[in-house]
């Protein structure tokens, strides 16, 4: 997107996409689920075929525009944008002749065969619907972006800005449902997560060092009718200086990128430091630009060397706030490279990928890192006027399983565990045993016994919602958690335990308490 796209022709885009019913449903029922599932996996020829001597609808041309990448005759064009009109889609960049288009895209991508390619039309953008269920119910927009690998047949250009991809729907997934005042969206890129904070708060701030970028962005933002946010200019904080926000959420460009004139540094995976450094910036910097009980949500990755552990690293960051870090995986310095360099549209197998590869391991070998932990960042700025609480949140945990989406509510679980952090931080252990809980309605008892035992050999709690935790129990903690329906208190229970397994109550009461604090700050058992 080489300009600002007129107002008044964002209007007329918005009428064409919606009077050609252009929604992931729709589109995805052109081609079917076989190919929609190749598409995800960045293969689009499942999907051409598909289409191959389908009607030139309006919605088939989006299609076949936008999501494929691929030719399609300028009348066919015209009748898809009848109230935008080609002229100025073009002017605006948008469109393009196959000439020029496929001088930018620099791939001879199959397209209508029965279209003559120099009178054909090619998108230079990619513009598609997106759908989504957050805090606020369902929605559907429609996001611009660059065109991607799977169109371009090619690398990268450093410039690109990325459309809705994994870390996105992460972050998203991620977002606390909670509604506050101010939100600020660091390296905002095509402005979707703007949009969603957009959501919950009364005023969005979003910055990005990309002007391109903010470009993809107010027309996003403008296309699906969304005011409130304030698109600014500049790097990291350096654009709300002074200003504190009750929400920061950012998908920085966290990856961990040679700092070698022959790597191909991308604006929106990299920050320009070196190692870590783009998130231990974000982390340091929170204290100044979170409001008291304001919140930072933020995806990143962070090394681990022979002397020191990532998580501790990133922890001794965190100075003036709270923190919860969680990772999710961890990489060896190759497979780390492998990753990046292929999402950079790099394939193995060529001189480039290995020249890249070596770069990478290089790096990481002179830095002495070992490992690299990918995961999920919060952070808190405690409240001046808050309850009093025993110690601060200082959490993090390894989390490492193979999911590879998060998990639906997980923003709403991440809510209700802090909750439970709070509730039981502000209790000492006289009110806590006065305290009546109850299991919460996603926890189940899982229980195994060797063939004709009648005790079991293993129990725990499974979490069904959140990050579905598998909490192993003792026969004092089963007892326990199976009394809290809500009706008795903590001390109660306590009691009527220690007597029936004629056990030393202050010993009993003393090894159970700290663990029902876990199950409290993990939403497994909650205040009644």
């Amino acid at each position: 997107m080489h300009t600002t796209v007129p107002a008044e022709l964002i209007d007329r885009i918005r009428h064409d996409l919606d009077r050609a019913g252009y929604t992931v449903p729709a589109v995805a029922e052109l081609w079917g689920e076989e190919a929609e599932a190749a598409l995800h996996r960045s293969q689009r020829l499942s999907a051409v075929r598909r289409l191959r001597g389908a009607p030139s609808t309006p919605l088939v041309t989006l299609a076949r525009l936008f999501v494929l990448g691929e030719t399609v005759a300028r009348e066919a064009a015209e009748a898809a944008f009848p109230a935008s009109g080609l002229d100025a889609l073009e002017r605006s960049g948008l469109l393009g002749s196959a000439q020029l288009g496929s001088a930018q895209l620099g791939t001879d991508s199959p397209g209508d065969g029965d279209v003559d390619l120099r009178d054909g039309v090619r998108a230079l953008i990619d513009l598609r619907p997106y759908s989504f269920i957050d805090a606020r119910g369902a929605g559907s927009w429609w996001i611009a972006s660059d065109l991607g690998e799977m169109v371009l047949g090619r690398a990268l250009d450093e410039d690109h800005v990325l459309g809705i991809g994994g870390a996105t729907t992460t972050l998203i997934g991620l977002m606390l449902p909670r509604p506050v005042g101010r939100a600020l969206d660091i390296g905002t890129g095509c402005g979707v997560q703007a949009m969603h904070a957009s959501r919950l708060a009364d005023v969005v701030v979003a910055t990005d060092i990309s002007e391109r970028a903010l470009r993809f962005a107010r027309f996003n933002a403008a296309l699906n009718g969304i005011d409130g946010i304030e698109f600014r200019h500049g790097s990291m904080y350096e654009p709300v200086a002074g200003e504190r926000f009750d929400l920061i959420v950012t998908n920085p460009p966290f990856v961990i990128t040679p700092r070698t004139a022959d790597v191909p540094a991308y604006e929106y995976r990299d920050g320009g430091l070196v190692g870590d450094g783009i998130v231990e910036l974000v982390v340091r910097g929170a204290v100044e630009h979170l409001a008291p009980g304001g919140m930072l949500q933020m995806l990143g990755n962070w090394e681990y060397t022979a002397a020191e552990a990532g998580m501790d690293r990133l922890a001794s960051w965190a100075v003036g706030v709270e923190h919860w870090v969680i990772e999710r995986e961890l990489q060896d310095p190759a497979e780390y490279a492998e990753t990046w360099i292929r999402d950079g549209g790099t394939h193995e197998g060529t001189r480039a990928f290995d020249g890249l590869y070596d770069a990478w391991l290089d790096d990481f070998e002179r830095r002495g890192v070992r490992r690299i932990g990918l995961g999920y960042v919060l952070l808190r700025r405690p409240s001046d006027d808050g309850p009093n609480r025993r110690v601060p949140l200082r959490r993090t945990e390894r989390l490492h399983t193979a999911l590879t989406s998060v998990p639906a509510g997980l923003g709403s679980h991440l809510s209700d565990a802090l909750a439970g952090w709070d509730a039981q931080n502000t209790l000492d252990d006289d009110a806590l045993r006065a305290t009546r809980l109850r299991v919460a309605p996603d926890v189940t008892e899982e229980r195994h016994y060797w063939p004709g035992a009648e005790d079991p050999t293993v129990m725990a709690l499974r979490q069904g919602a959140g990050f579905g935790r598998a909490v192993p129990l003792d026969t004092g903690l089963a007892a326990f958690v199976g009394a809290c329906d809500g009706e008795l208190a903590v001390g109660v229970i306590v009691d009527a335990l220690a007597e029936l397994l004629d056990a030393d109550a202050a010993a009993l009461e003393g090894s159970l308490l700290p663990r029902v604090r876990e199950l409290m700050a993990d939403a497994i058992l909650v205040i009644a």
